[in-house]
């Protein structure tokens, strides 16, 4: 597994945290290591599946900053 840093400016409340997890939580091959507000550290199985978290985020209505760095 790869680590991952999302950056995610507009997820800054508890609730928008909460609804950024449940979005996430069914994907398979990632582990959310950190969820806080503006990022989320992860480890993902490939490339294919941070493809697909960072698609989910952003149909969860959230902007993910493309210049989000592997750890």
């Amino acid at each position: 597994m790869k680590n991952i840093e999302l950056s995610i400016p507009g997820m800054q409340s508890t609730h928008c945290q909460s609804r950024v997890r449940g979005a996430i939580a069914g994907i398979a091959g990632v582990d959310i290591q950190r969820l806080e507000a503006g990022r989320l550290i992860a480890a993902v199985e490939s490339d294919k599946v941070k493809e697909k978290l960072v698609e989910t985020i952003e149909k969860a209505g959230y902007e993910v900053n493309k210049n989000s760095n592997e750890k």
